[in-house]
């Protein structure tokens, strides 16, 4: 019986404490979106371990108790906000546009990669960084770049299948090497070195034809 009381206790507990998560007229949904994008802000301006949890409940508008309703570590707070926003450009591009040539998205994404970035968007250096310091940042990032690796590796084998990439090669290692460029990229910021613009998309031009199947040419429309 002692144990039934118990458990029943802590389930109105976790109840109690979702509920008090909640901002009024706001959904959950809503509430962790609004805790993601303010952890994301913080980390980006802070960096991982400058940013204490009070930080991001209060600029989210939140007491910590309600924040631990929704993530329940800083480390979750921060792979969330990697995976919430790590692949909306590609996603909303497919979105946009879902005729267009998988290879000519990769070369519009690619072309952004040595251009400054909004804050948010170096938030995987970030992520890289505190993994090779805290197993609670490098379990559940492993799970992300894995999960980032298997969705690039499927629109690599679309792209197979639609004529556009050479059949023969890997799309585990094209997945791979498109992960290298876009993180590296977050590491080499134009303050460091800068790259023209018309020449860095010559040369992704020119790689994207030389995976392409032989005797043919990759599509590669102009449209930013």
């Amino acid at each position: 019986m002692g144990g039934m009381i118990a458990l029943l206790t802590n389930h109105m507990n976790v109840l109690l404490i979702l509920i008090m998560g909640r901002i009024a007229g706001v959904t959950a949904a809503e509430t962790r979106e609004r805790l993601l994008r303010a952890a994301a802000d913080m980390f980006a301006e802070r960096g991982y371990d400058g940013t204490r949890v009070a930080d991001i409940a209060a600029a989210a508008g939140l007491s910590n108790g309600a924040m631990y309703a929704h993530f329940a570590s800083k480390a979750e707070l921060l792979v969330g906000a990697l995976h919430a926003h790590g692949r909306r450009l590609l996603a909303d591009l497919l979105a946009a546009d879902p005729s267009r040539s998988i290879t000519d998205l990769l070369l519009v994404v690619g072309r952004g990669l040595p251009r400054r970035r909004e804050a948010g968007g170096y938030l995987i250096v970030e992520a890289l960084v505190a993994a090779r310091r805290d197993q609670d940042v490098a379990r559940p990032m492993r799970d992300d770049v894995g999960e980032r690796a298997d969705w690039l590796a499927g629109l690599m084998r679309l792209a197979q299948a639609a004529g556009e990439l050479d059949p023969t090669l890997s799309p585990n290692a094209l997945a791979h090497f498109c992960l290298l460029l876009a993180m590296g990229s977050a590491l080499i910021t134009p303050d460091l070195h800068e790259v023209d613009d018309q020449e860095w998309a010559a040369l992704l031009t020119r790689v994207v034809s030389a995976l392409a199947p032989a005797g043919t040419a990759p599509q590669t429309g102009t449209t930013p």
